[in-house]
């Protein structure tokens, strides 16, 4: 089976290789599963450069997610038939051809768009976390996000209007307001100095309750001067690597809640029954297309290099799959 593996910390491009192992059939309570499509994530990016905020054990394979195909079950399992299809939601590793692990790290894929239930498990999960865990949203509240124009802040987007939420969505540029409206995003602005002003305007001075942050830095001092009071606001990640200088004022006088959120302790912490809910409440919305995630573009193993350029490249327009096997 073949499997791309880094060994060293460094430029994705440089570091990755594409490596070939002996095939091994499944043990007691193990399947082995042909992969059919695995997504690159800046996360992934990161931590084969060692900028993650968790560290890979050298040598280690990428990829956090995917969908496969049962070809073979080991003693002892029951659940998996081979020929179904399989969500990769806790196996690891899944920058390979083929994986054979514990039938824990799978979960039944129902009928779908293979593809879009290959990426289920981190960017939608991340939208649906962040919209259901902080603040209890009712239909006709506000939100705001920045970087709206990622594959989060599009799902984001998408899942809010799904429950009749109303988004205001930060982008860098005005062209980008088009397609998230086309997405069902209520207000779109382009950041700027004066961008709380610009947010009351358009949204009619609405009380917005939760805020999601990925960008850091101005945005989000920007971004808390449009929140109403008792807000809360997420910060998830820190695409401009630059740090906020905390706005001490807006908080006393606002009582605004910073909260973090990071995807990988949910999955290590929630307890099966509540991993299985998450699932559950996305999984009918990406199986039947009511929501989506852009792919720009799709390449084999042996094209690596290639793949993580093009997933790094500031001009891309959604995600990039590895798809090890034609389906």
């Amino acid at each position: 089976m073949k499997v791309v593996e880094f060994s060293q910390l460094g430029n994705p491009a440089d570091v990755l290789q594409l490596k070939t192992l002996p095939e091994r059939s499944p043990g007691p309570g193990e399947i082995r599963v042909q992969v059919l499509a695995t997504p690159i994530h800046p996360a992934n990016l990161l931590q084969i450069a060692g900028q993650y905020a968790a560290a890979a054990e050298l040598p280690s394979v990428p990829g956090g997610e995917g969908i496969g195909r049962v070809i073979e079950t080991g003693p002892g399992v029951e659940q998996y038939q081979t020929g179904q299809n399989v969500l990769l939601a806790g196996v690891g590793g899944t920058w390979r051809d083929e994986i054979v692990a514990p039938v824990e790290g799978f979960v039944p894929a129902p009928p779908g768009d293979i593809e879009q239930l290959s990426m289920i498990a981190v960017n939608p999960m991340t939208a649906h976390l962040m919209l259901t865990d902080f603040v209890d949203l009712k239909e006709g509240d506000w939100i705001i996000q920045s970087a709206a124009n990622s594959a989060v802040g599009e799902m984001v987007i998408q899942l809010a209007a799904q429950r009749g939420i109303n988004t205001v969505n930060i982008v860098r540029r005005e062209e980008l307001a088009f397609s998230l409206k086309a997405l069902g995003a209520t207000v779109v602005v382009v950041d700027g100095p004066d961008l709380a002003e610009r947010v009351h305007a358009a949204t009619g001075g609405a009380d917005i309750r939760l805020a999601f942050d990925a960008v850091a830095g101005d945005t989000h001092q920007r971004m808390i001067e449009t929140l109403g009071y008792g807000a809360s606001i997420v910060v998830y990640g820190s695409l401009s690597g630059k740090q906020p200088e905390l706005n001490l004022r807006a908080m006393i006088t606002k009582d605004i809640r910073p909260r973090g959120f990071w995807l990988a302790h949910w999955y290590q912490t929630a307890n099966p029954e509540t991993k299985q809910a998450a699932m559950a409440a996305l999984v009918p919305l990406v199986a039947s297309g009511q929501v989506k995630t852009k792919i720009d573009s799709r390449f084999p193993l042996e094209e690596i290099g290639e793949a993580v350029t093009r997933a790094a490249a500031s001009g891309r327009d959604g995600k990039v799959l590895l798809t090890p096997t034609h389906h």
